[in-house]
């Protein structure tokens, strides 16, 4: 796995480069201090993974984050900040992250998410999905009736994971071999069950959704 480093502490940098290439199946192809350089360097070498600091100098990981997904969305983004304050969950998941992990987490399970990311596995860290489960619970038209697994079709479900993974319609379309007239219709079906018009309000009740339906 080709994984590039973003973050603005030196030791922070180092420490993980350490980690990281401390594992046969991992190598670290570059390393960035700041959110721009992250993306000019992500767009050059294309890495399989990207671990991305939230708050760094010029542009802040989510905006490097939203730069790298809509040039190169195959690129996998784990987000990894020292704050699990939900100002940057929501607009961080609707880009397209593949994760937000706790700067405090184990060496043992980074490791793991990372190998677990490549599988398209949503990476959450357990007091970031408490964090926005709290803020979705004030939000009185979600916190009333959260659809179930059931309520979707297997092609619904088809589609919300791929939406996930930052497809456009036309890809959805090629992917399911169907029209992308059908797949419109598949999303509007899939909005109002989630209650919203809106896709990046529908993203990230789609990661909450996906997290809790994870066999425990």
């Amino acid at each position: 796995m080709k994984i590039i480093i973003a973050d603005d502490q030196p030791l922070m940098r180092d420490g993980l480069k350490i980690i990281i290439e401390n594992e046969l199946d991992m190598s670290v192809i570059g390393v960035a201090d700041n959110g721009m350089a992250a993306y000019k360097m992500a767009c050059e070498l294309i890495p399989d993974i990207v671990l991305m600091d939230i708050r760094m100098p010029f542009i802040n990981g989510v905006e490097s984050t939203r730069l790298i997904k809509k040039e190169h969305p195959e690129i996998i983004i784990l987000l990894l900040t020292t704050f699990d304050d939900d100002e940057y969950i929501a607009d961080a998941l609707s880009f397209g992250a593949n994760g937000y992990l706790l700067k405090s987490i184990e060496t043992t399970n980074l490791i793991n998410c990372i190998r677990k990311s490549v599988c398209q596995v949503t990476i959450m860290d357990k007091h970031i999905i408490s964090k926005i489960s709290e803020k979705l619970s004030q939000i009185p038209d979600i916190s009333n009736e959260m659809p179930k697994i059931q309520d979707f079709s297997d092609r619904e479900i088809e589609i919300m994971k791929m939406m996930l993974t930052d497809y456009s319609n036309r890809a959805i379309a090629n992917a399911c071999f169907i029209t992308e007239g059908t797949v419109k219709n598949y999303i509007t079906n899939i909005y109002r069950k989630l209650k919203t018009n809106d896709r990046k309000k529908a993203i990230t009740l789609l990661n909450v959704f996906f997290t809790d339906v994870q066999p425990k």
